[in-house]
């Protein structure tokens, strides 16, 4: 398979566009807490803290996908979700079959209006009510932990 120019740059020099075979959709969940902003983060299938993530959801915008994620993961029963991600980063992703998949994890924005104690997933994951720097050093993923610390 060959790579052909997409698109120019401003300044008119051919670039090559190609999208990640494979792109998540996370969840950054947030709150006005007393001391400040404070994210909400819950426990992935092996116990890491992580944010609601998951697949694109057929019919539904990212920001739409990431708050559905949001609710079955989180409990966020009403939130504000951003248009645009407030970043990505890279992570590998593990399959049910135990492969490792270089995966593009688009991060969204989600002001959280209310929270429910009873949500889909809410027998697997605890969760937690955390400032965005104590997320940063709970979370494993480098790219993660940088666009909490600059959240």
């Amino acid at each position: 398979m060959s790579l052909m120019p997409t698109g120019l740059s401003p300044d008119q020099t051919p670039r090559l566009h190609t999208e990640p075979r494979f792109v998540q959709l996370a969840a950054l969940c947030w709150r006005k807490g007393k001391d400040g902003p404070e994210v909400l983060l819950v426990t992935s299938s092996s116990g890491r803290w992580i944010l609601p993530k998951g697949w694109p959801i057929e019919g539904k915008s990212p920001a739409q996908a990431a708050l559905t994620e949001a609710w079955e993961e989180g409990g966020v029963r009403r939130g504000k979700a951003a248009r645009k991600p407030l970043g990505a980063y890279m992570a590998l992703k593990r399959t049910a079959q135990g492969d490792d998949l270089p995966c593009l994890h688009r991060v969204y924005a989600i002001k959280v209006r209310d929270l429910a104690d009873d949500f889909p997933e809410a027998h697997r994951r605890d969760r937690v009510w955390v400032s965005p720097a104590q997320a940063a050093r709970m979370v494993d993923e480098d790219g993660l932990r940088d666009i909490l610390r600059n959240f």
